[in-house]
């Protein structure tokens, strides 16, 4: 059983991976830890897209469960999802224990 439980940790991991891989999101998630809550029209001035663009990237990381927003008039305002970015980081601090370990045997193997 212990097998599984990684893996699913890397499945539910995947999406978050995906949000992050594109530059403006991660630019907006480095944003959004820096500066706490923030509208979509903050947002947009701190990226050099445009504010169609930033909603669209917008969309895609809630999707992943990075972000959440609520309505404030007619903007909405945005902050992380810490929970998911400690889901990355656990399957990140896996996929480091493995290599450990591989270079681990590796070392071992080589001194003999």
């Amino acid at each position: 059983m212990s097998v599984k439980r990684p893996e699913l940790r890397v499945k539910a991991s995947a999406p978050i991976f995906a949000a992050l891989g594109d530059e403006t999101r991660l630019r907006l998630v480095i944003f959004l830890s820096a500066a706490g809550p923030s509208s979509t029209a903050t947002l947009t001035a701190n990226v050099e897209v445009t504010r169609q663009a930033v909603a669209k990237h917008l969309r895609v990381m809630k999707e992943a469960g990075l972000v959440s927003s609520v309505y404030q008039g007619r903007d909405s305002v945005w902050q992380i999802e810490a929970s998911q970015l400690e889901e990355a980081q656990r399957c990140i601090e896996l996929l480091t224990a493995r290599w450990d370990q591989a270079i681990d045997r590796l070392r071992a193997l080589v001194e003999e």
